[in-house]
Parts: C-alpha cells; structure tokens; sequence
C-alpha cells in the first residue's frame, strides 16, 4: 500500500487565508467550551478534598491563572482573526 499523497503546496494565497481564518473561528466558537471546562471540571473534582476544608488560596490560584489563560488566548484568537480578515470590498 503507497502512503497517502499529500496536498501540492501551490495553494492560492487567499485560500491558504480562508482556512486559516476559519480554523481561528472554530478555536473562538469552542473557547467558551474550553473556559467552563477550565473553570468549573477542577472544582467539581476537588470539592470534597482540601477546598472543602478552608484551603483556598491555591484554588484562588488556579482560578486566577485560568482567567488570564483564558484572556490571552481570546487575545491571539482575536489577533488571528483580525489579521486573516478578507479585504473591505470598495464597492459603493
């Protein structure tokens, strides 16, 4: 069995954009998914451990370092999307 061809790299610039921009609209539409499975999954897991018993500073912790994990990455998503945005028609 001949392994798998692979796709010519001589794709068009401006479908090379296309599906750029449309792998950073599926990562933005998924990371409200991923912010409440960052945030909420933990806390449902060690509810009965250490929290549960007045140690909060480390969950304070992660809770913080989630919230700007989750502000950086809508950053670059953002950025992403800004930059692989098609051009403004000029058409009156």
């Amino acid at each position: 069995m001949s392994p798998p061809e692979r796709a010519p790299r001589d794709v068009p610039r401006a479908q090379r954009r296309a599906r750029r921009r449309a792998r950073a609209a599926d990562a933005a539409r998924l990371l409200p998914f991923f912010g409440v499975a960052l945030l909420l999954l933990p806390d449902l897991a060690l509810s009965g451990g250490p929290a549960a018993e007045g140690a909060t500073a480390p969950w304070l912790l992660y809770l913080f370092g989630a919230w700007a994990c989750l502000i950086g990455l809508s950053f670059w998503i953002g950025r992403l999307l800004i930059a692989s945005a098609p051009p403004p028609d000029d058409a009156p």
